[in-house]
């Protein structure tokens, strides 16, 4: 059952959301070349417990780590390790953060070191993507319509779109009703209303779409190892059109980008 959301939910949210937005924004300045995934996740532990809120994912479904580190092949719910990032890599970072006992859920596909520029590419369509289904979630129109803008864009350029993961609802809890696939047609699916509050997140392949569970019972790796990019905000329907709740003009402005795309 979807749970639509008041304006002053919606309010508490945004502060929940913006919580992971300037942890993101924190971390942005230390993902490079050499930094240890397993450092990443203690400094985001310790600065969201600073702001007033506790980690949304450590403990959730037993889940170990407050951050889901997803490095190249890894399309998302990596762990944080030991091994350090190296030059040319890309990783998913994402992060869950609760306050006042509203859930913000979002991530970012950095880049580390000098970054291929096919893989630059990559990232660029995926957060297209991203955004290209925001525009979509009006109070009217449907989830095909949302799901359908994100696979187009996508496979217009040649790229796999996962099936097996979806977003979701948020609210009082992590994932809610309803599922938000990054795949469908338009005119499909559940008609959006106000109050609705989505986390939108595309996940997109170089290659394959398919997709296989590793042993640790969490990563999510592509079938044919190629690399996989994810990008995900927190959206609300508010007078009828879509806001986005999180933002990445902390990551932006870690890293001296002036521009959004």
């Amino acid at each position: 059952m979807i749970k639509y959301k008041t304006r002053e939910e919606i309010e508490i949210m945004r502060q929940s959301a913006l919580v992971v937005s300037k942890t993101l924004g924190m971390l942005a300045s230390e993902v490079k070349p050499g930094a240890v995934p397993k450092k990443l996740d203690k400094m985001a532990e310790d600065f969201i417990r600073e702001q007033g809120a506790v980690p949304g994912f450590l403990g959730l479904y037993d889940c170990p780590s407050t951050l889901l580190i997803s490095t190249n092949q890894t399309v998302v719910h990596g762990l944080p390790i030991e091994k350090p990032l190296e030059d040319g890599d890309i990783v998913s970072i994402d992060c869950g953060a609760l306050m006042n006992g509203y859930y913000g859920d979002h991530a970012y596909t950095f880049e580390v070191g000098e970054v291929a520029p096919e893989v630059k590419k990559l990232l660029k369509v995926t957060k297209e993507c991203l955004y290209l289904g925001i525009e979509q979630m009006y109070a009217g129109k449907r989830m095909g319509d949302l799901s359908h803008a994100i696979q187009k864009h996508a496979e217009d350029h040649g790229y796999g779109v996962v099936r097996e993961l979806v977003g979701h609802g948020i609210g009082k809890k992590m994932h809610e009703d309803p599922q938000v696939p990054n795949y469908g047609k338009q005119g499909r699916g559940k008609k959006f209303q106000e109050g609705l509050v989505l986390a939108i997140e595309p996940m997109i392949t170089m290659g394959t779409h398919r997709v296989k569970q590793l042993s640790d019972g969490w990563t999510i790796d592509t079938v044919d190892g190629k690399p996989a990019a994810h990008f995900e905000h927190d959206v609300a329907i508010v007078d009828g059109k879509p806001e986005i709740l999180s933002t990445y003009d902390y990551i932006y402005e870690a890293l001296g980008i002036t521009e959004e795309v």
